[in-house]
């Protein structure tokens, strides 16, 4: 297993309801083949560019152990959820 770093960036206007489906849906992946190690919700903050139209997004760091399928797993879930605006996984 190798550790991992995603950080994801949900829509500002979006509740927080909808950030915690987000998190949990992570979790849930994650947990397939893995573990989450550190959660670390760093809030809404400025983007350095506008993406989709918006100005801030909510960001949230996880530190994960997993095998090599989950990152996959996750990209491919995070790009078709809509409140998700941007993300990136990172070999740590």
């Amino acid at each position: 297993m190798k550790n991992y770093e995603l950080v994801f960036v949900v829509k500002p206007n979006a509740d927080e309801e909808t950030r915690e489906a987000v998190l949990n849906k992570v979790k849930e992946v994650v947990a397939t083949n893995g573990e989450v190690a550190k959660v670390d919700v760093w809030g809404n903050k400025k983007l350095a560019y506008p993406i989709a139209k918006f100005t801030e997004g909510h960001y949230v760091l996880v530190n994960f152990a997993a095998g090599v399928e989950v990152p996959k797993e996750l990209d491919r879930n995070l790009k078709i959820n809509e409140n998700v605006i941007r993300h990136m996984i990172v070999v740590a």
